[in-house]
């Protein structure tokens, strides 16, 4: 790798995404509902983010939360959402399906590669799921798809690193391998240095109090293991000393 490390955060609102080109990250992952890994978020928060922000605009391509083994009209509403990611003026699309022996999906992968066309594609972390990583990397990459996030296979970036390496090496340039999963300010310099990694994925989230809000409900009406009624949000100083201590790595 030569060069910068590549800074993207995920955020699901548009006071994030400001945050995060505050504080010098290259790009943004758009979702909605991160309890749930991230679904495709609504039309509303696209043009705002979109409004918002001039740095790189990656929406993830997700119809719902669990497993990623998509009926057909699960994958049509994933068509729509691209179209309408296109138009708007993203800059890339994050996606991915897979088979229900858990390896890669690489019909329909590429159906969606080709149609999200002249954006960038990133397969994200549903390839940790596969229980072949080095064959379900091959299948990525017959996908066209331009990069993958990947925790190597495990919890997060710091346990997967070694396979995280191996998948880099295994690329030959054919791919970017972008790191994600628990990588924050007190390791992100590690995990470059060890992997040798261009790319880096983050959430960095934190709760905020929210001063409208005028007291605890006594009731839940969902399951978020966030905090049901907890906001969260990116803080440009945050993500200012990830990017600072990102390039302090050795490379």
């Amino acid at each position: 790798m030569s060069g910068p490390v590549s800074i993207e955060i995920c955020v699901d609102s548009a006071a994030s995404a400001t945050a995060a080109e505050l504080g010098g990250a290259n790009r943004v992952e758009l979702c909605s509902n991160l309890s749930e890994g991230g679904v495709t978020p609504s039309f509303g928060l696209l043009e705002l983010v979109r409004s918002r922000i001039s740095i790189g605009l990656h929406v993830m391509i997700r119809p719902r939360g669990g497993e990623f083994c998509y009926a057909v009209d699960e994958f049509e509403t994933m068509r729509r959402d691209i179209l309408i990611a296109r138009k708007i003026g993203a800059d890339g699309v994050v996606l991915g399906i897979l088979l229900p022996d858990g390896s890669v999906d690489v019909g329909r992968t590429r159906q969606l590669v080709e149609l999200a066309r002249p954006l960038t594609v990133t397969f994200h972390r549903a390839f940790d799921t596969s229980p072949d990583l080095f064959r379900a990397f091959e299948d990525v990459c017959v996908t066209g798809v331009n990069r993958l996030l990947t925790s190597g296979g495990e919890q997060t970036a710091a346990l997967g690193i070694d396979k995280i390496a191996g998948l880099v090496q295994a690329s030959s340039g054919r791919v970017a391998i972008m790191a994600g999963g628990g990588i924050r300010e007190h390791n992100v310099a590690s995990v470059i240095e060890r992997t040798g990694v261009g790319e880096i994925h983050s959430g960095l989230s934190n709760s905020v109090s929210d001063p409208a809000t005028c007291s605890h409900p006594r009731i839940s009406i969902g399951s978020a293991e966030r905090g049901e009624y907890q906001a969260f949000q990116v803080l440009p100083q945050d993500v200012r000393k990830f990017r600072d201590a990102a390039a302090l790595a050795r490379i």
